[in-house]
């Protein structure tokens, strides 16, 4: 039962890191660093994702200093238990990002937490910084419900589009896409 727990905890906190890496890493205007500019080229490059081997590097650390640390306190099986939660909840993200950005909607609750993200990349940056929850910009303040997303033209996602380049009629209450990053919503 102990492993169970840890292994949720692992989870959790791997939710927690996501939203405080991207919004204190990834956004913070007095940090420099990798993080950050890789970061903001993904934000002005439609569909540019930092290489999978700079960010295997930084999370090999992670999982093997949250193993040490949760072997410690709790033996083999805590942290194995602590950083495969961790590791599994780290690898959804990727994989969560990335769909988002290239592939359609399985469910609804991708569709409303890509459109969570989706505000956060084009109308606010400042605000929605979970990707695979909101759960932490409710707790932090940070959350800002969407109805509908305003899309950049030149970085509208290729599932978005039917074959004529208008947004396809599935998606029409959810997404708007104009020709330029100041449009305001519209409803």
């Amino acid at each position: 039962m102990k492993w169970m727990i840890l292994f949720l905890f692992g989870v959790l906190s791997w939710t927690l890191l996501e939203y405080l890496i991207h919004r204190f890493l990834g956004h913070k205007e007095s940090r420099r660093g990798v993080i950050r500019n890789e970061h903001l080229r993904h934000h002005q490059e439609a569909h540019y994702f930092a290489p999978l081997s700079g960010k295997m590097v930084l999370a090999t650390v992670v999982f093997l200093s949250s193993w040490l640390i949760f072997f410690l306190l709790f033996g083999p099986i805590g942290g194995w238990s602590f950083a495969a939660g961790l590791a599994i909840m780290y690898a959804i993200y990727e994989i969560t990002h990335r769909r988002y950005h290239v592939k359609d909607p399985l469910i609804k609750y991708g569709l409303r937490m890509r459109k969570h993200h989706f505000y956060h990349h084009f109308r606010n940056p400042k605000v929605n910084h979970g990707v695979t929850t909101a759960i932490w910009d409710r707790f932090f303040g940070t959350y800002q419900p969407v109805d509908k997303v305003p899309v950049p033209w030149q970085m509208k996602m290729k599932w978005l589009s039917d074959k004529s380049g208008e947004v396809k009629e599935v998606y029409k209450h959810h997404f708007i896409v104009g020709r330029n990053r100041s449009m305001k919503d519209s409803d």
